[in-house]
């Protein structure tokens, strides 16, 4: 398991070279063959018992920012990368660009708002300080065009979990997991760990493309929303309960094949899943599915808390168990 290495690691949409360069460390002599794509994709190979191919796939990218203006002040103006809402953002670490110059995002103090106290801030009003009061000490520390990451050490509690980018660090942890515990393999599995999938699902058809697989299964991290203010009938899925199966999400609705080998081989095994109640948000599987003529893909999922945050949370049981639950598919055979 790599959470604590992957969550703290910079890796936003388009800069995802950190991460890459981890994994690429972590199996590179693990497997019988390994490459990255033009796009930034890193593509790993290992040989099954059949010529016939998988393609398992994890994002490597992390909603962030980047450096739109440099004021005069020295503060920097910033767009998202990805979803992201401005309030869980305000007063928040973190660092910019290569050099991962330290900052804090900043909002005017509640002291100071007056009639608009509860008025979220907008993206476009929020600033980054990096400690400087002028436009040129600024520009030499940093850049228009530079990434913002969120800087935030993880932890472990108990069963719990908690650090940021867990979407998708838990998707590609759990691949490097498999990788390094040398499964016997029954397809020829092909281990994608796909860019900017939160800018628009950017990635994963490059390598779909290249690979032409016989079907695929995108390892996600989801919405929880077992959140004290929702009611049971909002919760997409629950944490402690086990894997999460996608039925259908945004754009897409999963290969009904796919979707019933899943849920048969959790029940033969008494492994705990649920299925994934809510169908908002979409996954690399959506992209997938349509590369070239079609290609019959299914999403498993772990559940965490605050997706698209500085911090989010997973249940460690829930890990273990989408990591026993994929281990266990890769050994089978399914009927497509």
């Amino acid at each position: 398991m790599y959470l604590k290495e992957l969550t703290e690691l910079s890796g936003v949409s388009g800069y995802e070279k950190r991460v890459r360069e981890f994994i690429k460390d972590k199996i590179k002599d693990r497997v019988s063959h390994i490459e990255e794509d033009v796009l930034g994709n890193l593509i790993a190979r290992k040989e099954g018992k059949t010529d016939k191919r998988i393609m398992l796939c994890a994002h490597m990218d992390e909603v962030g920012f980047i450096v739109s203006n440099i004021e005069d002040d020295g503060k920097l103006c910033i767009m998202p990368l990805g979803g992201i809402d401005p309030k869980v953002v305000v007063g928040k670490r973190v660092t910019v660009g290569e050099k991962e110059i330290p900052g804090v995002i900043g909002y005017k103090a509640i002291h100071l708002q007056r009639g608009d106290v509860y008025t979220p801030p907008k993206m476009d009003e929020i600033r980054v300080d990096i400690g400087v009061t002028k436009k040129s000490d600024a520009e030499g520390k940093v850049r228009i065009g530079d990434f913002v990451a969120f800087s935030v050490e993880s932890m472990v509690h108990g069963d719990w979990f908690s650090g940021k980018a867990l979407d998708n660090r838990g998707g590609c942890s759990i691949l490097i997991d498999i990788i390094n515990n040398n499964i016997e393999l029954y397809y020829d599995t092909y281990f994608v760990f796909s860019v900017q999938e939160e800018l628009g699902l950017r990635g994963a058809g490059i390598s779909a493309e290249k690979i032409n697989p016989d079907f695929s299964i995108v390892v996600e991290t989801t919405t929880s929303g077992d959140n004290p203010e929702f009611s049971s009938y909002r919760r997409s899925t629950e944490l402690g309960k086990g894997p999460a199966i996608t039925f259908a999400h945004s754009g897409y609705v999963i290969d009904e094949r796919l979707f019933k080998w899943i849920i048969d081989t959790a029940k033969e095994h008494n492994i705990p899943y649920q299925i994934k109640r809510r169908t908002a948000g979409g996954t690399d599987a959506r992209r997938i599915a349509t590369t070239l003529a079609g290609i019959p893909s299914a999403v498993i999922s772990i559940p965490a808390r605050y997706i698209h945050s500085p911090m989010s949370v997973l249940n460690l049981e829930d890990y273990n168990n989408t990591l026993g639950l994929i281990s266990i598919l890769l050994t089978k055979e399914v009927q497509l």
